[in-house]
């Protein structure tokens, strides 16, 4: 065997090694993507329908259309670039539990003056990355604490709460604050949320009753409908 055949073995054999270890780290690496799913954190429970991958912030988007003059495509950084605003407000389950946070993002309103909503408009239909969905009366996104959050206690919003970005409407039941906003589509008649094809209020306003604070570690009563001013 001469120099050069010598050479071409010990090229062929290296391949034949290198080879399988990629595709094995290439399996490795697809094997530990981080899924997102339900679970019973001291402080803030985390809750999805369904466990899903988490999505990546920097090739996320934010598509709205549907009965508006202006359709577009978000990215997050343009959000960003929209009069922000903040508050403190508790996010109610249904499940009894809720918890406070300060959170930061920007009102609907000013989403809906940068698209110009067409007088059809009357409902938002809300898409998840995990395929949640919602309809929300615009009435209702037009009130004054309801917020499109991208912040959460003034670092950028979890994964596992919902990030890049959600909605917080503190009057209602968590299932109406969808979480990782994919689309939003501006709709004359109302639909039936996923929650709400198995019984849950379309409505979704908090109703008087007890509820476990989370962040208090005490049980709280609800003399009254909506928001909780604890």
């Amino acid at each position: 065997m001469d120099r050069r055949d010598f050479v071409r073995l010990v090229s062929v054999l290296a391949v034949g090694c290198v080879l399988p270890h990629c595709s094995r780290s290439a399996e490795l690496k697809k094997e530990v993507r981080r899924m997102l799913e339900n679970e019973d954190r001291e402080g803030f429970y985390i809750r999805f329908y369904k466990a899903f991958e988490s999505v990546d912030p920097a090739r996320w988007t934010f598509k709205v259309g549907g009965l508006c003059e202006h359709p577009r495509t978000f990215t997050l950084s343009a959000l960003h670039d929209l009069q922000r605003e903040t508050q403190a407000s508790r996010m109610k389950c249904v499940e009894s539990w809720s918890s406070k946070a300060k959170w930061g993002g920007f009102r609907p309103k000013t989403l809906f003056d940068m698209v110009e909503l067409k007088k059809e408009a009357k409902f938002l239909y809300l898409r998840a990355a995990d395929d949640y969905y919602e309809y929300i009366a615009i009435d209702d996104l037009l009130k004054p604490r309801v917020l499109f959050v991208y912040e959460m206690n003034d670092v950028p919003l979890p994964d596992i709460h919902g990030g890049p970005l959600r909605l917080i409407i503190p009057s209602k039941y968590g299932y109406k604050s969808i979480k990782t906003i994919v689309k939003a589509e501006f709709v004359e008649h109302d639909g039936t949320g996923y929650w709400e094809m198995f019984g849950y209020s379309k409505d979704g306003t908090i109703q008087p009753g007890w509820d476990y604070a989370l962040d208090l570690k005490a049980y709280k009563e609800l003399v009254r409908k909506g928001e909780p001013d604890y």
